[in-house]
This record gives structure tokens, C-alpha cells and sequence, in this order.
């Protein structure tokens, strides 16, 4: 069993305990949070995005950007902080994106879009991330 905050919870049962229940929903069970809703989407300020679940830094803030999806977008990962898996659900084929520290949904990634030079968007709920602005 997990005994501190630094220990990553071993079953979902553990991470019940660690998260809310809507953080548990949509990092554990890959929901998604209501567009417009989150509290990074329009959010400026310096710093880095670390995994809400086991706070591995997975996005500095200078690599988001104004998408106008209804969710923070960014246009890379920090290098091996993420990882990509074919999701076929809801009668699509898209990529989910997770923690690669802890396997936590994040949200998907999109390419093709043409929003900045690195043709990328991390879709990404607010709920799956958290701003540290001291590690700007």
C-alpha cells in the first residue's frame, strides 16, 4: 500500500484515497472534463504543469498555447514524461496520452492542425494537471 505522497498507490482502491472524485474519474477512468470548464484553460501564468496524480513535470508553460478548444493545449511534452496510446472508444480512433510515470490519462494528443510550427496539440484536462508556478 502506498504510505506517503512521494509512494505511487499500487491499486485503484489507493488512488480513491489520493484523488477527488472527479480527479479519480478522469485520471483513473479516462473521462474527460466538461469543455470550458477547467480551471488552466485560459491560465498565463509561468511555470510547470506536473501530473495531478504523482506530480511528474510534464509540460512547461511555455509550451501551451490559446487552442480555443475548451481545454489547455500544448505543443510538446517534456521528452519521455508522456506516453501514446491508440484509442479507438467512442467510434473514433484517436491517441490518449498518460503519464508515462504513473499511467494516469491526461487527455489526447491531435497532430495536423496547424495551430503552431510543431503541428501538435496536447489536449489536457485541468483535472489531470496542476501548475506549479515556482518552477518557472
Amino acid at each position: 500500500m502506498a504510505t506517503n505522497d512521494t509512494t505511487l498507490p499500487t491499486t485503484e482502491d489507493e488512488w480513491r484515497v489520493r484523488l477527488s472524485p472527479d480527479e479519480f474519474r478522469v485520471l483513473r477512468q479516462a473521462a474527460t472534463e466538461a469543455p470550458w470548464s477547467g480551471e488552466y484553460v485560459d491560465t498565463k501564468t509561468e511555470g510547470m504543469y506536473e501530473c495531478r496524480a504523482c506530480g511528474a513535470a510534464l509540460y512547461p508553460s511555455d509550451y501551451k498555447f490559446d487552442s480555443h478548444c475548451g481545454w489547455p493545449s500544448f505543443d510538446d511534452a517534456i521528452p519521455g514524461a508522456v506516453k501514446e496510446i491508440e484509442d479507438r472508444s467512442h467510434g473514433m480512433v484517436r491517441v490518449e496520452i498518460r503519464c508515462a510515470r504513473c499511467d494516469s490519462h491526461l487527455g489526447h494528443v491531435f497532430r495536423g492542425e496547424h495551430f503552431t510550427a510543431k503541428n501538435t496539440r496536447h489536449c489536457v484536462n485541468s483535472l489531470s494537471i496542476r501548475l506549479d508556478p515556482k518552477a518557472a
